[in-house]
Order: C-alpha cells, then sequence, then structure tokens
C-alpha cells in the first residue's frame, strides 16, 4: 500500500507548468480616421476630405493608405523620412454613387507590417436631399 501511494504522488508531481509563454512581438501600427467621423452623410459629387493620424512606436510609420469599398483609393508616404513615428496625412474622395461607402485606412512599415484596418461608413445622398 505504502508503494501504491509513492507511486500515485510521483506520478502527480510535474514540474511543468503548462506550455512555455509566446516570445512577445513588436506592437503593429495603428492608424485612425481624424476626420470625418463614423456614419457622416454627404451629398453626391462633394468632395470629402478625409484626415489620417498613423502611430507606430516601433520603426515608424512608412506609408499610409485609403480604400473606398475596398478598392484602393490613395496611399500617403512622409516626406522628409523613410518612416516617422506619428504620420497625419490628408486625401480626398469625390462622394460618387448613392449609399453607403466603407473607407478603410491601413498604416505599414517599411517592413511591410500592416496596422489592423479600420473602417468607416460613409452615406452618399442624392443632391437633391431626398433618400
Amino acid at each position: 500500500m505504502l508503494l501504491t501511494f509513492l507511486a500515485l504522488t510521483l506520478a502527480a508531481c510535474n514540474l511543468q507548468q503548462g506550455p512555455p509563454a509566446p516570445v512577445p512581438t513588436p506592437d503593429a501600427p495603428r492608424v485612425e480616421f481624424r476626420f470625418p467621423p463614423n456614419n457622416t452623410t454627404i451629398l453626391e459629387g462633394s468632395e470629402l476630405t478625409i484626415e489620417l493620424l498613423a502611430v507606430d512606436s516601433g520603426s515608424g510609420v512608412a506609408r499610409a493608405a485609403l480604400l473606398v469599398d475596398d478598392t484602393i483609393h490613395q496611399e500617403g508616404k512622409p516626406t522628409n523620412f523613410t518612416a516617422v513615428p506619428t504620420f497625419t496625412v490628408t486625401m480626398n474622395w469625390l462622394a460618387q454613387g448613392l449609399g453607403r461607402h466603407s473607407l478603410a485606412a491601413v498604416a505599414y512599415r517599411v517592413d511591410g507590417t500592416a496596422s489592423p484596418i479600420t473602417t468607416i461608413i460613409i452615406e452618399v445622398l442624392p443632391k437633391t436631399g431626398g433618400t
């Protein structure tokens, strides 16, 4: 009986405490819409000014892209350096096509590491103001 108790005690002893912790990866860049706010409405044919703020505490932001309805519309890059820790860029979009449109932004490092995509919705209304 003592031998059984000893065998069970040794079998229950485990020096490992779970899988090894994952190696942390550097934070990805991030991007946000400074303007316009989400769910903005605009009249068809109007020019919409879009301001993006991209930040990367790692190697810096090398470019920011604006996508309209999942298609790249414009890209912006810092003017004086290959990459910068904080990058603000202003872009424009001519509101075309009635209804809801998604505007998405993504920031990139020089090595191609991308930020999570940030998306807002813009509603384009007819010039007459009707729905």
